[in-house]
């Protein structure tokens, strides 16, 4: 949906760790600035030419974008009063600004993930009903081939996978969920903390 792997969010995910307070404001700034060992630690690991790749795919997608120094080093200068003067590294206002749009493609998955689980369900119990059906005309006798039926019957449900195949992000093992909701001041982007 959003043309990135799931490895690619959990760099997202990684980069929001970074980010010092639980919701996103312009007022607060919205730059991160790890260096490529502290964000490979928090993305699980990640070698560096992976995790360079990911963020370039996050950058490609509209989610982050570069705020790059002269030196292109990540840092932040500060004022006397050890307040953030001018940051360089990663800016997440991508995020913020896509906030409503984020929001909508959130829902559009939830809602896929409930049509196939239903969808599912009903699978299972006209499988379930056939299957009974085929055993009760073989025990009772009934005219036809149901040994071919039955053959016929279990080759097309094997080819029916048991597990839904998915690219979307496992929120398992993140430390962190998101949370997007409209307030009076416009979309507000929160991470929480996973208990």
């Amino acid at each position: 949906m959003l043309g990135v792997q799931d490895r690619a969010l959990a760099v997202l995910d990684a980069l929001l760790t970074f980010y010092p307070d639980n919701e996103l404001s312009e007022d607060r700034g919205l730059i991160v600035f790890p260096s490529n060992v502290q964000l490979s630690v928090r993305a699980h690991g990640i070698a560096g030419t992976t995790l360079r790749r990911h963020l370039a795919a996050l950058v490609d997608a509209g989610l982050i974008q570069r705020k790059d120094s002269a030196n292109g080093k990540r840092y932040a200068r500060k004022d006397e009063t050890g307040a953030i003067e001018e940051a360089f590294g990663f800016s997440l206002a991508p995020l913020l600004a896509r906030a409503e749009e984020l929001a909508h493609a959130a829902q559009q998955v939830a809602a896929e993930r409930k049509h196939f689980r239903i969808t599912k369900e009903a699978l299972s119990i006209c499988r379930r009903d056939v299957r009974k059906l085929i055993s009760a005309a073989m025990e009772e006798g009934a005219a036809g081939d149901w040994g071919h039926i039955e053959e016929i019957f279990l080759g097309l449900t094997g080819r029916i996978p048991r597990r839904r195949r998915s690219r979307i992000y496992s929120q398992s093992s993140r430390k962190w969920r998101c949370s997007v909701r409209k307030s009076s001041t416009g979309w507000k982007f929160t991470k929480i903390p996973k208990i």
